[in-house]
């Protein structure tokens, strides 16, 4: 990418791997622990990103997340929201209406657009970040059940050993006892 990066991370697990790599790394958000904390969390991101672009330092905005997929895994997803290029336009030009009444803009058309994108942005960052949450929980999940069936392989395999050295001293016992016997019948008092 042209020029310096301005970076963002989510978490502090990503801000040390980001700053690891020697990248400058603008600012740390905490990683919501539930649904409820995103909105927050994105109107902090987009607070942010709005100040870039009041003072004309805002380019293209790229967003960087995983995104659950099957079998309790996850892939990365790189996206760039800003600026909303010809490709984007393009899709929304095929994009057919579901109804029959077409939308009106009220007021003026350049407002209502600065309003739809900061709602695209809105939906965005925060689809982003419940997908990413989303991966993080089965990730979690995934390695508790690997953990548990780890744990009850380990549980069966040291039963078997108590049971194993249970018999064996049991047998050694009974062995011990037959040759107090056997000796006994052999050698009467």
């Amino acid at each position: 990418m042209p020029g310096t990066p301005r970076i963002w991370a989510v978490g502090e697990r990503v801000y040390s791997c980001l700053t690891d790599e020697g990248l400058s790394v603008q600012g740390l958000f905490s990683v919501p622990n539930s649904i409820k904390g995103i909105t927050p969390l994105v109107g902090n991101i987009l607070v942010e990103t709005e100040t870039l672009h009041k003072n004309n330092e805002g380019g293209e905005l790229f967003l960087f997340y995983n995104r659950p997929q099957s079998d309790q895994v996850y892939a990365p997803v790189s996206q760039r929201l800003l600026p909303l290029d010809e490709i984007w336009r393009r899709n929304l030009i095929d994009f057919s209406w579901p109804t029959m009444q077409l939308p009106e803009v009220l007021g003026h058309g350049a407002g209502t657009l600065r309003a739809l994108i900061r709602e695209y942005l809105f939906v965005s960052l925060f689809r982003a970040c419940a997908e990413s949450l989303a991966s993080e929980n089965a990730s979690r999940l995934a390695a508790m059940q690997r953990a548990e069936k780890n744990i009850e392989e380990l549980l069966e395999d040291l039963d078997g050993r108590f049971h194993r050295l249970r018999q064996s001293s049991i047998d050694e016992e009974l062995f011990d006892v037959i040759s107090g016997f056997e000796a006994l019948l052999k050698h009467p008092a």
